[in-house]
C-alpha cells in the first residue's frame, strides 16, 4: 500500500500527519509500553483475521445445525451483510493502518486498509444479540452473559489497536456500525422479517436477488460475501419449503443427543471442507487445477463468475445441503413446516 493508497500525499507527509492520525499513535504507543510476551500472544491470537473467521462461521454453523435454525440464519444473514458493509466502507474511504504511517508500532500484520475495524465491527454485530438470546435463556445468569460479551466485544477492540493494526477512531466507527447493524436487527428487523414470511417464498427469493445484485454492482471486487448471502438465503428457503429441518427436533421420539450433534459436526463441517478445496481446485483461479490455461488462470476473465460460484454453492450447503445430508443420514427427521 503506497502513499497515495492511503490518502497521505508526499507534501502531506513532508507537512505532519494529520492531528488525528498522530494522536491515534501516540494513544497505542501508550498502551504498546505496558506490552508482554502473554498479553501479545493472547492478542495475536485474538487479532488474526483466519483464525476470526473460523470463530465466526463455526459459532453460525452450531447454532444453525444444532440450537435454533432460525437464529442460525437471522445471525449468519446480519454477520455477512455487516462483513460486506465493513469492506465497502474501506475500499471508500481508503484510510491507513498505524503501521502504514509508523512501522514501530507494528506488532502484526493485516492487509487491505483501516477503518472501520472488521473485528470491532463483527464482535459487536455477534456477541450483543448472542448475549440477549443467551439471557433470555440463561435468566439467573443473565449478569454473568452480558459482562462476558461486553469483554469480548471490548477486547477484539483493544486487540486491534494493541497490535497497531487500527486506530482508536477505526475502532470506534467499527463498533458504531455494529450498533447500527444492530438497529436493524432488533427494531424494523422483525416487521421485515414477518412482511417477507407472508408475501410467500418467491417474494422471498426475489428480495434476496435483488439485494445480491446491489451488492455486486455498488462493490464489484467483492464477489464472495454477496455469493454466500444468496447461496444461504436461497438455501434455507428451499429446506423450509421441501425438507423442513429443526436443529432441536425429535429424532424417533427422542431430543437429539451428544452422539448426533458430534456426527452433524463432523459430516457438516468436512462437506465444507470438501466442497470449498474441489471448487478451488475445479473453477477458475489461482489454485486451479487448470491455472495453465490461460483462460483459466488467476488473470482468467471468468475468475470472478467462478468465485461467486464458489462461495454461493458454500453457503447453499449450510442451509440446504448439510441438513439434508443429516436426515439422509438418520441425524434428523423432517419437521413441521411453519
Amino acid at each position: 500500500m503506497n502513499e497515495a493508497s492511503i490518502g497521505i500525499g508526499p507534501a502531506q507527509a513532508a507537512q505532519g500527519l494529520p492531528p488525528v492520525f498522530e494522536w491515534g499513535l501516540e494513544v497505542i504507543r501508550a498502551i504498546q509500553r505496558a506490552q508482554t510476551p502473554v498479553l501479545t500472544g493472547l492478542t495475536s491470537a485474538i487479532a488474526a483475521p483466519a483464525a476470526s473467521g473460523a470463530l465466526y462461521v463455526s459459532l453460525v454453523l452450531f447454532l444453525l445445525w444444532w440450537i435454533d435454525e432460525k437464529r442460525g440464519l437471522r445471525l449468519g444473514i446480519l454477520l455477512i451483510v455487516s462483513a460486506w458493509i465493513n469492506v465497502y466502507l474501506k475500499n471508500i474511504l481508503g484510510q491507513p493502518r498505524p503501521f502504514n504511517l509508523d512501522p514501530s508500532v507494528g506488532m502484526a500484520y493485516a492487509s487491505g486498509y483501516g477503518a472501520p475495524s472488521g473485528h470491532a465491527q463483527l464482535s459487536m454485530s455477534f456477541w450483543v444479540p448472542a448475549a440477549a438470546w443467551l439471557g433470555s435463556v440463561w435468566a439467573r445468569r443473565q449478569r454473568v452473559v452480558w459482562v462476558t460479551a461486553v469483554f469480548v466485544i471490548l477486547l477484539a477492540g483493544f486487540s486491534q489497536v494493541y497490535l497497531g493494526l487500527h486506530f482508536p477512531t477505526g475502532i470506534l466507527a467499527g463498533w458504531m456500525l455494529g450498533g447500527a447493524a444492530l438497529f436493524v436487527l432488533f427494531v424494523p428487523g422483525p416487521r421485515i422479517e414477518g412482511l417477507l414470511l407472508k408475501g410467500g417464498v418467491r417474494l422471498q427469493n426475489i428480495s434476496v436477488a435483488a439485494i445480491a445484485l446491489c451488492m455486486n454492482g455498488l462493490f464489484p471486487q467483492e464477489r464472495a460475501f454477496p455469493a454466500l448471502f444468496l447461496g444461504f438465503c436461497l438455501g434455507y428457503t428451499m429446506m423450509k419449503q421441501r425438507f423442513p429441518f429443526s436443529a432441536r427436533g425429535e429424532i424417533n421420539g427422542k431430543k437429539p443427543g451428544a452422539q448426533v450433534m458430534l456426527l452433524r459436526c463432523f459430516t457438516g463441517v468436512a462437506g465444507v471442507a470438501v466442497l470449498f478445496l474441489a471448487l478451488r481446485l475445479i473453477l477458475p483461479g489461482e489454485g486451479s487445477l487448470f491455472r495453465d490455461i490461460p483462460a483459466w488462470g488467476p488473470d482468467s476473465p471468468v475468475y470472478d463468475i467462478g468465485l461467486f460460484v464458489r462461495y454461493g454453492i458454500l453457503g447453499f450447503w449450510a442451509s440446504a445441503g448439510a441438513p439434508r445430508l443429516f436426515q439422509r443420514m438418520a441425524l434428523a427427521q423432517p419437521a413441521a413446516n411453519d
